[in-house]
């Protein structure tokens, strides 16, 4: 990943009911463990407990997942986390799913999230504070709007 700050967002194993018949990690699963890293990634810009408060959230916009090498059952799991993209309303940013034994790249998950009103069903501007936040974990190359 290029950016800076990479941070691991999971860690876990690929139990035997997460496989399918084919004897392979089914994809609802990769879905599930990636939208788990993306809530501790999210933790990160600002606390759950300040977002329920002021009844505000994260929508999904936007997500392409890349299968790169199968997960069978018993795999140990990582996901790495870096920021890719700042913008007025918006955070991009990458999971890398990773074998801890071999390191092998086992997929990517690209994602775009929007700054939402729980109330109005709208998109928000980010905060400040989420903006400085966000940005501590772009490198000098990454993307802002």
């Amino acid at each position: 990943m290029r950016s800076l700050k990479t941070v691991e967002t999971f860690r876990g194993v690929a139990y035997p009911w997460l496989c399918d018949s084919m004897g392979h990690m089914n994809t609802q699963h990769y879905c599930a463990l990636f939208d788990g890293a993306t809530f501790h990634y999210l933790a990160l810009m600002g606390g759950p407990r300040h977002l329920k408060e002021s009844r505000r959230g994260w929508v999904d916009a936007k997500q392409t997942i890349e299968y790169r090498r199968e997960i069978l059952s018993g795999d140990l799991l990582v996901i790495s986390t870096a920021m890719t993209r700042v913008g007025r309303s918006s955070l991009g940013f990458r999971h890398e799913l990773v074998d801890l034994e071999d390191g092998a790249l086992r997929a990517t998950s690209d994602h775009v999230v929007v700054h939402f009103d729980l109330d109005k069903r709208a998109s928000l501007t980010l905060p400040d504070a989420v903006v400085a936040k966000a940005r501590e974990y772009l490198d000098d190359d990454s993307n802002t709007e």
